[in-house]
């Protein structure tokens, strides 16, 4: 080239920054949870045990192998809020809110991280968008935090009850499950409040405002009750949250704590609990109940609920409810013999239709592999395994006790799955593959029989 090299820039994918980007931030807090200042005994915490908070952490999972309030001195806390925040938004939406702050021009390559971070339909009023998304984020956990703490405050003081307050508000709309209450008792979770009305019903309904998502919060901005304008996936995610949270609660109040290991619950808390358990899986991690009692079909129950988790575009993990929606739709279109996919009047495509399969077969996969090695490893129930797997990789949070004691490898495991609950099974893949090759050639076509 006469002298000259010609120097070939290399794309990087929306999915490969989103992946890195969860990577970054999950490295910095693991050497700021290592810092001596981080722990009660003033050692620093180990770097697996760090490596393991951090992911939980920005993850928005709740998992962890030592207790939050008497493990981490302040110090450690702040840091494990922070992570938890931006977790939470989402680490582009954080970036990108703050390129717009410092007043920098937000290019095309960032519109579109952005959008497909938070699953938006197109980049037009991207920016818009996420002032919009801070706006309600910060404003959604004030009010939390404020309503709740009357109640902390009570018991703890006013300073440190509105910081238990503002902690845990952000925890619950980040769907993340962190708790301060093993001052009571150690990985306790919010048993304590299982009687306490505002708790709940504040603490439930920032679990599910943050699990709808932010394009579901546009469409209630816009549209308020004129439900018939919104969206059809805001539809669809409002459908199938309310019928996840319905069914399940109806099932827990007759089935599970209406047997007699529950018979020391009052009336009155029966519902609440009902309740607190329906919503709780759905990637928030808090319970109000001890899970160890439940019976192995509630469990089971349970662990299909993490599995499906929130919401795309929002604050919570999982397969998402959409995804759900999508399948349920096409099993009913094959049953009654439809070409296509319809819902509320609308055409779905085929290629979201394979994305959904795949994504469930993904999440399946790893979550029974996950769990199966444990228990091999551990030598331990395969049940209560598949329990911390699926909690794991769904990015909930819920325990049946067992992964403040689990071995290095199985920990590693843990680590893998919430990671790849949290950035998406797609997302890594697409990030893997991203410079593949588009298919110019088509194979012959051939019917096979299933079913």
């Amino acid at each position: 080239m006469e002298g000259k090299k010609k120097i070939k820039r290399r794309h990087v994918s929306s999915a490969r920054f989103i992946a890195g980007g969860f990577l970054g931030v999950i490295a910095i807090g693991c050497l700021l949870l290592m810092v001596p200042a981080a722990t009660i005994n003033k050692k620093g915490a180990p770097f697996l045990d760090a490596l393991f908070t951090a992911t939980s952490a920005v993850c928005v999972t709740g998992l962890v192998v030592h207790d939050t309030a008497t493990y981490w001195t302040v110090f450690g806390k702040t840091v494990i809020l922070l992570l938890i925040q931006i977790g939470g938004m989402g680490v582009i939406t954080i970036a990108v809110a703050m390129a717009i702050f410092s007043g920098r021009k937000i290019g095309l390559m960032q519109r579109s991280t952005m959008q497909e971070s938070i699953s938006a339909p197109n980049m037009a009023g991207i920016v818009r968008l996420t002032y919009f998304i801070l706006k309600v984020t910060l404003g959604t956990e004030l009010i939390g935090a404020v309503l709740t703490a009357p109640v902390f405050c009570r018991e703890m003081g006013f300073v440190k009850g509105c910081g238990y307050a503002l902690f845990h508000s952000i925890s619950a709309f980040c769907n993340a499950g962190f708790d301060l209450m093993g001052i009571r008792e150690q990985y306790s979770s919010l048993t304590a409040f299982s009687a306490q009305p505002l708790i709940n019903l504040v603490i439930m309904l920032l679990i599910i405002w943050g699990g709808i998502g932010f394009l579901t919060w546009d469409d209630i901005r816009k549209h308020k009750w004129h439900i018939k304008k919104y969206r059809m996936q805001s539809k669809v995610i409002l459908t199938t949250t309310f019928i996840l949270l319905v069914l399940p609660a109806i099932y827990f109040y007759f089935v599970e704590f209406s047997r007699e290991v529950w018979d020391d619950l009052p009336a009155g808390e029966h519902i609440l609990v009902s309740l607190f358990q329906a919503v709780t899986p759905r990637t928030a991690g808090f319970n109000t109940a001890d899970l160890s009692k439940m019976c192995e079909s509630s469990k089971l129950l349970t662990i299909i609920l993490m599995l499906i988790g929130g919401s795309p575009g929002s604050t919570a993990g999982g397969m998402k409810t959409t995804t759900f929606a999508v399948l349920m739709a096409s099993a009913i279109a094959v049953f009654r013999r439809n070409e296509d996919v319809h819902c509320y009047g609308r055409r779905i495509s085929p290629e979201v239709v394979r994305s959904a399969a795949a994504v469930l077969i993904m999440y399946v996969v790893l979550f029974l592999s996950g769990g199966m090695v444990i228990s091999i490893i551990e030598d331990l129930p395969v049940l209560e395994c598949l329990f911390e797997s699926a909690s794991a990789i769904g990015t909930v949070g819920l325990t049946l006790g067992l992964t403040p004691g689990l071995g290095t490898v199985s920990r590693i495991i843990l680590i893998g799955l919430m990671y790849l609950g949290r950035v998406g099974g797609m997302t890594i893949v697409f990030a893997a593959t991203a410079n593949r090759r588009p298919e110019v050639a088509r194979f012959p076509l051939e019917k096979i029989t299933v079913g």
